[in-house]
């Protein structure tokens, strides 16, 4: 009889730590929809998309973005198990320079490869919705770079961020939530200056930060000739892709940042794609260097990018450091995809964002005939597609001594801030007008691409509404 008290006590006490496991279990998922806002619907519109394209609602996602295009994509995974493009979104604002963060409050938005887990997602963000990208990564930390709190959000705000409309955000947010509904742990983040072509290569040529975009240009290519996920490692200051043991080897593989890298090998077929698709981009780029093909102006002073279709909505709206693109009739026409801020602040433009090649900059040597695929040692322009770690023709690798640059290195060729853009002159609202702002956006009605294919198409382009500036709230510096 005395023990029966005692063995009910241990028996409550196992049931209460059981629950507080199984709640910690669920937690991030708990926390991915606390309100409205969060638990806003994918639009049928992309639920008959997906269908059409053999995907379920709660299959894994990836994120891309584009600085230079300005354009922020989300893939997803079809029922064959393949990544296919769902959607292209254009980023309303980015802030900074084309290159990776260095340090906190340079105003850079990062690049390169991060993982987005359930805990990254903010459902009570300030800029109605966003995710954390994950900067700095163990990359970015093995060379001393310092930043924090770096997001894609709403509101069209960026200091050094990745930012869209509200309404944009809560469909990219709905997108990411199913998914780990679904059982996706983390979804991919791919950051990139600019698409990786020989076009854009041979344009940005004379760029300092080129050995470390021929690095995330290896990442790029596994993806694009596998369409999964590439497997991401880091050792000896580089990104290494899809990294597997070598035959025979009986442990597994174990990377750091910091530390040499481990004997490994990239599997031989996608090593093989990997190769061929290098050297069509090898040869490319000679073609297109050897014509004189012009090369981008380095520290221009302007302040990150905006898409074309919001720099058409604002007077004297510029895409600053993004494509221009061509200022059509039909653009002007098309609405934009989602709620511009009156405050919002556009890039300060520019005349020309070219210049004529130096003579001596055109040379291009032969591709090379072993091209590598893990380091991003090389600087000369023949080799600015090169892959990085030396292969057999299994695929086989071993650690390579190749280094990128230094942070220092990056740190003294970055442009000098400019000062900030003035306001347009709008009248700030009041805290009593704040409140008036719908909760909930409607979704962004598009198709795939970033042109709709009517005016008609988009939905939730709301005439300029109230909304605090990113620069006016308390946040955390960026």
């Amino acid at each position: 009889m005395t023990r029966t008290p005692l063995l009910r006590a241990l028996l409550a006490s196992a049931a209460i730590a059981t629950s507080v496991v199984l709640a910690g279990c669920n937690s991030d998922q708990m926390s991915l929809a606390t309100n409205a806002k969060a638990n806003q619907p994918v639009p049928p519109k992309l639920v008959a998309a997906m269908q059409e394209k053999n995907m379920d609602l709660q299959s894994p996602i990836l994120v891309r973005l584009f600085k230079q295009e300005a354009e922020l994509e989300v893939w997803k995974q079809d029922r064959t198990g393949v990544f296919q493009l769902l959607k292209a979104y254009p980023i309303c604002r980015w802030s900074g320079d084309l290159g990776p963060k260095i340090r906190e409050g340079d105003r850079q938005a990062p690049e390169g490869f991060y993982s987005i887990s359930p805990s990254q997602m903010n459902p009570q963000s300030s800029y109605y919705l966003s995710f954390n990208t994950g900067y700095p990564n163990a990359f970015d930390k093995s060379l001393g770079r310092t930043g924090s709190q770096l997001m894609v959000h709403g509101d069209c705000s960026s200091r050094g961020c990745y930012a869209m409309t509200d309404e944009q955000i809560a469909e990219i947010y709905a997108l990411g939530r199913e998914s780990f509904f679904g059982g996706q742990r983390a979804f991919q983040l791919q950051a990139y200056p600019f698409k990786m072509t020989p076009a854009n290569f041979a344009k940005h040529r004379n760029n300092p930060n080129m050995p470390f975009w021929r690095m995330l240009k290896e990442g790029n290519d596994h993806f694009e000739v596998t369409r999964q996920e590439p497997k991401v490692d880091f050792c000896e200051h580089k990104y290494v892709f899809d990294a597997a043991p070598l035959p025979g080897a009986s442990r597994p593989l174990q990377f750091n940042a910091s530390a040499k890298c481990p004997a490994y090998s990239v599997p031989a077929d996608i090593a093989q794609a990997v190769r061929e698709k290098e050297q069509k981009d090898q040869t490319q780029l000679a073609e297109l260097i050897s014509k004189g093909t012009p090369v981008a102006r380095l520290r221009t002073g302007i302040d990150g990018g905006m898409n074309q279709i919001f720099a058409s909505k604002i007077p004297e709206g510029s895409t600053g450091l993004s494509d221009a693109g061509d200022a059509s009739v039909s653009l002007a026409m098309e609405r934009a995809p989602g709620t511009i801020p009156p405050t919002v602040n556009p890039p300060r433009p520019s005349d020309n964002l070219l210049r004529a090649p130096e003579p001596t900059a055109v040379a291009a040597t032969p591709a090379p005939a072993s091209p590598r695929v893990a380091s991003a040692s090389k600087d000369d322009i023949g080799g600015l597609l090169s892959g990085m770690n030396h292969k057999s023709a299994s695929g086989e690798t071993t650690s390579s001594t190749a280094t990128p640059s230094s942070p220092s290195q990056a740190t003294s060729t970055r442009r000098s801030e400019p000062a900030p853009r003035p306001q347009a002159a709008v009248p700030k609202p009041a805290e009593a007008k704040q409140a008036a702002r719908p909760q909930l956006k409607p979704s962004v009605d598009t198709s795939a691409s970033l042109k709709p294919s009517s005016p008609s198409t988009i939905s939730g382009a709301a005439p300029v509404v109230s909304s605090n500036n990113f620069d006016s709230r308390f946040s955390a510096f960026r």
